[in-house]
């Protein structure tokens, strides 16, 4: 009943943008639809329609605020294929790569300016204001992410702060607002949103640990891109603190060598070596468990067993 239940609402979702998406720019347009037909799991409007949903609303009437809160997620997602250099994203070509950086960039824009139209027009405080501190976490999450490349002393302190912003903060925002329009109690909204980022938090960990452990096919990108980016990922930093000076060493090697695959592979093995992924995958768990918790103070309906389902989908060893 679940997976039928949570079908429905992705088919919502995909049948809004298939059929009543469009911007006044149809270069924009057509830039944005590419990147939908690309695929995506669409689980940030799903948790805005879920959150209607347990607090007893219709979550169908609330289908354009879910759309919404995907489209931040791609406008994101143009971006960051700028700033990394992207070639591909979920299997085909980044947006840059077939329309250019310009036109990316601008497309991205684009889109916040237009979501934000569409918000502050037909949505009462505090939705507009929801989304804007959103939109600045996540800014602030990628500069914090930047500047913190390469960097070995890293804390896990300072990964999940940035984590928590560059992308919880949305997932967070995505339940919240629907709880709110769904016409739920501060406490209701409160334990989707606390759920929501939490949930985001072990997502990005998962992420972070797929990019070692997953094939290409899998990731829809090449295997270890963090590692040649030189981010600062989960798994890296258990590994920096169980490897020890040889592992260090390694790391310091494979970030100063450029695209040198090779590099990247070795200190993977060197994480497997010395339990880092295994300790990584506990730990997601039990974020996993801590964004499972927060929903102690919903009923026991459909909508709350499918974000726990979310939850629990991020511990099934990959």
């Amino acid at each position: 009943m679940i997976e039928s239940e949570e079908r429905d609402l992705q088919a919502m979702v995909e049948d809004f943008f298939r059929y009543r998406f469009s911007t006044d720019n149809a270069l924009i347009t057509e830039a944005v639809n590419r990147m939908l037909r690309a695929g995506g799991k669409r689980i940030r409007p799903r948790f805005t329609l879920l959150a209607a949903q347990a607090m007893g609303d219709d979550p169908e009437s609330h289908l354009p605020l879910a759309a919404y809160m995907e489209l931040i997620h791609v406008a994101t997602l143009i971006h960051d294929d700028v700033v990394d250099g992207a070639r591909t994203r979920r299997g085909v070509n980044a947006t840059a790569v077939d329309f250019g950086n310009r036109v990316s960039v601008l497309a991205g824009d684009y889109l916040f300016a237009w979501i934000f139209r569409n918000v502050t027009k037909n949505y009462p405080h505090p939705i507009p204001m929801i989304l804007a501190q959103t939109l600045a976490d996540i800014t602030d999450g990628e500069v914090l992410q930047l500047r913190s490349l390469g960097d070995l002393e890293t804390t896990m302190d300072a990964y999940r702060a940035t984590v928590g912003k560059k992308t919880a903060s949305l997932f967070a925002a995505s339940a919240e607002v629907g709880a709110i329009m769904g016409g739920g109690a501060p406490v209701m909204v409160d334990a989707v949103k606390a759920f929501a980022y939490h949930y985001g938090i072990a997502f990005q960990m998962l992420d972070d640990l797929l990019d070692v452990t997953a094939t290409e096919a899998e990731l829809g990108k090449p295997v270890a891109n963090d590692l040649r980016e030189r981010k600062m990922t989960l798994p890296l930093l258990v590994a920096l603190d169980r490897g020890g000076a040889r592992l260090r060493g390694e790391v310091a090697r494979c970030f100063s060598s450029g695209s040198d695959p090779d590099a990247a592979h070795r200190v993977i093995d060197a994480m497997r070596a010395c339990g880092a992924l295994e300790a990584a995958r506990e730990i997601v768990r039990r974020e996993s468990q801590r964004a499972l918790d927060c929903l102690a103070p919903l009923a026991d309906t459909p909508a709350k067993a499918s974000f726990a389902a979310f939850a629990k989908a991020l511990t099934v060893d990959r």
